[in-house]
C-alpha cells in the first residue's frame, strides 16, 4: 500500500523531588536513524531537503552542536550506546560479520543466509535495555539491532527487550525490500527472536528489474509496528522505553514511488542514475538525489507520526524524545554527500574518525523540562546516554547497580565511560560534569581519535595528526609538529584507554 505524506511548511531538583513532581517516571523514545550526516536536517543548515517535523522538534527542544556518535560505523556506535563504554573498552568495535560462511535456505524463489548478524555484546555486561527493564520500564526496539548474530547469547529477547521488530543483521538491512525481517513478540507466541518471511517479496528475485517489483517496504513495516506499540501505551500505565532505530537514510536508495519521490524528482532536474552493487544488496537507482532527499523527508514524516501518536494518547507531556544518527554520512548505494553539503562543513564521512564521520545531529524534546529553542555546545558521546537515563530514572547507585552478578562474584569492576548529561537537559549547565576527553577507535580503517576541549587528535595507521577545532573545524591544518608536548600527552591517554580485543585491532601510536 502506498503512503501519502504531506509536509507542512528549572532548577536541578534532587531526583526524588523531581520524580514526585512529575508524578510518574518519564517515558523515553530514542530515535536513531542510520548514516544521517550532521548537515542533513534543516535545523542544522540543510537547504535542499524538507524536514519540518524534526525542525519543529528542535524549535521546541534542545539542539546539540557537539554531540558525537560512538563510532564512525553502525555496530560499534550502537554498542557504545548500549553499554556505556567507549570503543577502547566495549566488546563490539567494528562490523564483524557472522553470515558469510553460513549455508543458504530457500524462501520463495530466492535463497538467503541461514545465519545473520554481527559480533555480540558481552553477555556479562548489562546493556541499556536491561537497565531500563530493571527500572520498571516496558521496553521495545523497532529497526536495526546489530548487537549479535542469530543463535548468539546477545539478541533482543535476551537483552531486556519486550518487543522487537526489524533487522537483527545490518547486512540484511542493506535491502529495503528484504526476504525477511526479525521479530520477538511474546503476544504472538514468540519465545525467541524469529524470522518473519515477507512472502510477497520472496516471489521476486533479489537482483535486476524483478527486485523493483517487490511490494513490502521494510521501513514502512517497521514504522507501523512502532506506532502500534506506542499506541498501546497508557498515560497512567507502566513507563516505557522505545528505541526506534530506523534504517533510513542508509543505502540502498529505495522506497515506494509516492509523492515524496516525485516532488524531489521535479525539484532536482539535474539528477543522475547509479548502476547498483548487487553483492552488497544495493539496487540500481534512478534519480539518486531525489531518492536520497525523499528518504530523509520520509524519515521526517515518521517522526511527525510518532509525535502525533504521543499527543493523541496524551503521552507527550511526560515523554523525553531524542533524535540522532548512528554515525556520519555515507556515499554508498549511489548517494552523493557533496551534492547536499551533507558533511555540514565537517571533514570526513562514515568510517572516518574526522568530525564528519562521528559528529552527529542530536535533539532532545521534553515539554516543561527541556527549554524550548535552547542550544548546547556540550561535547558528549553515545556512551553518556546510559548514565543519563540511569540518572533520569533515579538509579542513584549507577554503575554498581548494573554490574552483572557473575562479575560481582568474581570481584571484577564493571567499566563505564559515560557521564550523565541530565543537568544540561534540565538547563543546569553549572551542575554539568564534563569529560576530560572523548575517545574513538575503529579497526576497519585503522583509525583512532581523541578530543580534549578544542584539541582533536586523529591517528591513522599509528600516525598522529593534531587539529584545533576552534580555529579549524574542517581539520585541514595538522598542528602535530607545532605542539609535540600536547601530542605526547594525548597519545598517553589513547594508550591508557585502549584495551586489547582479539576481534578488533588498531595500530597504536608510539610514544614520541
Amino acid at each position: 500500500m502506498r503512503r501519502r505524506y504531506i509536509i507542512p511548511i528549572l532548577s536541578l531538583a534532587p531526583l526524588a523531588a523531581l520524580a514526585q513532581e512529575m508524578g510518574t517516571p518519564p517515558n523515553v523514545i530514542y530515535i536513531m536513524c542510520d548514516d544521517m550526516g550532521y548537515g542533513d536536517l534543516g535545523c542544522y543548515g540543510q537547504p535542499f531537503i524538507l524536514t519540518p517535523h524534526i525542525d519543529q522538534m528542535a524549535r521546541e527542544g534542545m539542539r546539540f552542536t557537539d554531540a558525537y556518535a560512538g563510532s564512525p560505523v553502525s555496530a560499534p556506535s550502537r554498542a557504545t550506546l548500549m553499554t556505556g563504554q567507549h570503543t577502547g573498552h566495549c566488546e563490539v568495535r567494528g562490523n564483524k560479520e557472522y553470515w558469510p560462511d553460513a549455508p543458504k535456505v530457500k524462501y520463495g524463489i530466492v535463497e538467503d543466509y541461514a545465519v545473520s548478524g554481527q559480533h555480540p555484546y558481552d553477555p556479562e555486561h548489562i546493556v541499556l535495555t536491561e537497565m531500563m527493564k530493571r527500572q520498571g520500564y516496558r521496553t521495545a526496539m523497532f529497526g536495526k539491532w546489530a548487537g549479535g548474530y542469530e543463535g548468539s547469547a546477545s539478541l533482543p529477547h535476551t537483552r531486556g527487550i519486550d518487543r522487537f521488530f526489524g533487522y537483527v543483521c545490518q547486512y540484511q538491512a542493506h535491502s529495503y525490500y528484504p526476504n525477511f525481517l526479525n521479530r520477538y513478540d511474546p503476544a504472538r507466541g514468540d519465545t525467541t527472536t524469529v524470522r518473519v518471511v515477507l512472502e510477497s517479496n520472496v516471489q521476486h528475485a533479489m537482483t535486476g528489474d524483478d527486485y523493483h517489483r517487490r511490494p513490502q517496504y521494510s521501513a514502512d513495516l517497521i514504522h507501523r509496528e512502532a506506532l502500534r506499540w506506542i499506541g498501546e501505551q497508557q498515560p497512567d500505565g507502566q513507563p516505557f522505553f522505545a528505541m526506534l532505530t530506523y534504517t533510513l537514510p542508509h543505502a540502498e536508495l529505495a522506497q515506494p514511488a509516492d509523492s515524496l519521490v516525485s516532488a524531489y524528482e521535479a525539484a532536482f532536474t539535474d539528477d543522475k542514475d547509479w548502476a547498483g552493487q548487487w553483492p552488497s544488496r544495493y539496487a540500481d537507482v534512478r534519480h539518486t538525489h531525489a531518492q536520497f532527499a525523499a528518504m530523509i523527508s520520509r524519515l521526517d514524516a515518521y517522526v511527525g507520526e510518532v509525535f502525533a501518536t504521543l499527543r493523541a494518547k496524551g503521552l507527550d507531556s511526560n515523554t523525553l524524545v531524542i533524535f540522532t544518527s548512528d554515525n556520519g554520512p555515507h556515499e554508498e548505494g549511489g548517494a552523493d554527500p557533496a551534492f547536499f553539503g551533507r558533511d555540514g562543513r565537517l571533514r570526513g564521512l562514515k568510517r572516518q574518525c574526522y568530525e564528519g564521520g562521528i559528529r552527529v545531529p542530536f535533539i532532545a524534546w521534553w515539554p516543561g523540562r527541556v527549554a524550548a529553542g535552547s542550544e548546547s555546545n556540550l561535547p558528549f558521546a553515545f556512551y553518556d546516554i546510559m548514565p543519563t537515563l540511569a540518572d533520569l530514572t533515579g538509579l542513584t547507585d549507577f554503575p554498581a547497580s548494573v554490574t552483572s552478578r557473575a562479575k560481582a562474584e568474581r570481584g571484577e569492576a564493571e567499566p563505564f565511560d559515560g557521564i550523565s548529561i541530565l543537568p544540561t537537559l534540565l538547563g543546569e549547565d553549572a551542575a554539568q560534569q564534563r569529560h576530560d576527553f572523548l575517545y574513538w577507535e575503529f579497526d576497519e580503517t585503522d583509525q583512532m581519535a581523541l578530543r580534549q576541549g578544542r584539541w582533536k587528535l586523529v591517528v591513522r595507521g599509528g600516525v598522529p595528526e593534531l587539529y584545533d577545532l576552534d580555529a579549524d573545524i574542517h581539520e585541514d591544518h595538522d598542528r602535530a609538529a607545532e605542539h609535540p608536548e600536547r601530542v605526547a600527552a594525548m597519545v598517553e591517554v589513547l594508550l591508557k584507554e585502549h584495551t586489547p580485543n582479539p576481534h578488533f585491532r588498531v595500530t597504536l601510536p608510539r610514544r614520541p
